[in-house]
Formats: structure tokens, C-alpha cells, sequence
């Protein structure tokens, strides 16, 4: 069974830094795209960053600068560091493994999955 789980979210002040990392778990054999989705209350969940099998990353224009997405593939983690936090960053973040290819009991399937969500607060 494929499971995501994340760890690294909490509080801290504006101008700080938080890594987020999450970790995709399962017998997993490849996967495509990874990444980091936010939403606040009452919002839409919005694209933070991506990484894709290939190397391409895709930020959200509020973050470009100050965030870095990156993964082990050995792993199959994904991270997030976030550097110069904002008060406005504060949401619950989602890790996001699109196009997996995994393996339960004796059925092989390509499917996407979220993790529960971690709390990122930045205190203004």
C-alpha cells in the first residue's frame, strides 16, 4: 500500500526557514512527478513547486527565490526547503507523487497520491 508521509511543518518567525520533506513508502518502482501543494482555509489547494523524473521544476511565482524542491530518488523522498518565510506562506502543505508505479499484493499499478497535510505557520 502507497503511503506519503510528511514531517517538518510548525511554526516560526518571518524570515525564517522550514524544510518539509515527505516520503513515499510501498513497493515502488518508479515514480514521475513530485510535489508540494498548499491551502488555506476557505482556498483553493494551489501548486507550491514540482520536480519531475526529468529534472524540470515549476514554482509558483510567490515562492521563486525562496523556496528550493529537490528529492532523493533512492529514497523516494521529496523535500522542500523554505527560506525567508512569510506571513502569508502559512497554510497546511500537501505532498503530491504523481504517476506512480507500484506494487500491491500481486496487482502493478500507475496512480497518484497526497499525503496528509503539515501545518506551516509564520508568525508576522
Amino acid at each position: 500500500q502507497v503511503q506519503l508521509v510528511e514531517s517538518g511543518g510548525g511554526l516560526v518567525q518571518a524570515g525564517g526557514s522550514l524544510r518539509l520533506s515527505c516520503k513515499v513508502s510501498g513497493t515502488i518502482f518508479s515514480i514521475n512527478a513530485m510535489g508540494w501543494y498548499r491551502q488555506g482555509p476557505g482556498k483553493q489547494r494551489e501548486l507550491v513547486a514540482s520536480l519531475i523524473s526529468d529534472g524540470r521544476t515549476n514554482y509558483a511565482d510567490t515562492v521563486k527565490g525562496r523556496f528550493t524542491i529537490s528529492r532523493d530518488n533512492a529514497k523516494n523522498t521529496v523535500y522542500l526547503q523554505m527560506n525567508s518565510l512569510k506571513h502569508e506562506d502559512t497554510d497546511v502543505y500537501y505532498c503530491y507523487a504523481g504517476g506512480v508505479y507500484s506494487k500491491e499484493a500481486k496487482n502493478y499499478r500507475v496512480d497518484d497520491y497526497w499525503g496528509q497535510g503539515t501545518q506551516v505557520t509564520v508568525s508576522a
